[in-house]
């Protein structure tokens, strides 16, 4: 039987395109790409992809928020490498039980986090996921695996861009994911700002996930994903920061499965960052 194509994973979203590439051998624990690049979705230009990839087929399992970037996507992936597959994957196909009044709108980068935190968690133990990104989410999924919906604010950038198209005064403050946190007291406007933004957003998510797990009748794990994932995770306790969420849940739907074997422990391995 020959060997399936490598996996190349596509998490668009409303910021950044990520394309995961991942080996095709399969181990247990959680697959991590080896390669990963990021386009802006805005006008993306896919062209420095076609130099990067490999130049043998490649399956493409495709999660999106964005339609538009998708469609774009799809048309270049058609012309420049007719050879390779193209799956978008949809909600209703996921390995996922989801309980919210209407499946088909939660966005796939949230489900599929989802997925990826069911192969990590202990068993009968819920999940608390925070995916912190141009949106942060605040998501429990419960002790059997079914994603039970949950909370959607504002992330740093897009928070900073509100306040400033909304006021006359304030400045716009660029936010940089990899800063250290800021004195609470600012000295100066933007410093105010910077203070409001971080500080802000923590006491929002270390709320929303002390009252999520009040709710429930175990204590949760708390995992936590996306661009601000380490800044964040630093003021949540107990908090498990792990890389290419969303790219690992594709991979886990690509490859069939979304439940690890019983009595292993499902470990995340390194990666290669590319671009």
């Amino acid at each position: 039987m020959a060997e399936p194509p490598p996996l190349l994973a596509a998490d668009i979203g409303n910021h950044q395109i990520k394309f995961g590439l991942f080996p095709t051998e399969s181990e247990w624990g959680l697959p991590q790409p080896a390669q990963v690049w990021r386009l802006p979705t805005s006008n993306a230009d896919f062209e420095p992809l076609a130099a990067a990839l490999p130049a043998e087929s490649l399956a493409w399992h495709v999660a999106t928020v964005h339609r538009q970037a998708e469609r774009r996507l799809a048309d270049w992936v058609q012309h420049r490498r007719p050879q390779d597959g193209y799956r978008l994957l949809r909600n209703d196909a996921l390995p996922l039980e989801i309980h919210v009044e209407h499946p088909q709108h939660v966005g796939a980068d949230r489900l599929l986090a989802a997925v990826a935190v069911n192969h990590l968690r202990a068993a009968n133990r819920p999940a608390i996921v925070v995916d912190a990104g141009t949106a942060i989410t605040v998501d429990l999924v419960s002790a059997d695996g079914a994603f039970e919906g949950g909370v959607i604010l504002p992330g740093f950038r897009l928070t900073a861009q509100s306040l400033a198209e909304g006021t006359d005064l304030l400045p716009h403050v660029d936010h940089d994911p990899a800063a250290d946190p800021p004195p609470v007291v600012g000295k100066s406007t933007a410093a105010a700002i910077r203070s409001g933004l971080f500080w802000g957003q923590v006491g929002a998510v270390r709320e929303l996930t002390q009252r999520i797990a009040g709710e429930l009748a175990s204590p949760p794990q708390l995992f936590v994903a996306g661009g601000d994932a380490e800044r964040l995770a630093a003021f949540l306790p107990q908090a498990r920061v792990v890389p290419e969420l969303v790219l690992a849940g594709i991979a886990l739907c690509a490859r069939g499965s979304s439940i690890r074997p019983s009595g292993k422990t499902a470990e995340v391995p390194a990666r290669t960052e590319v671009g």
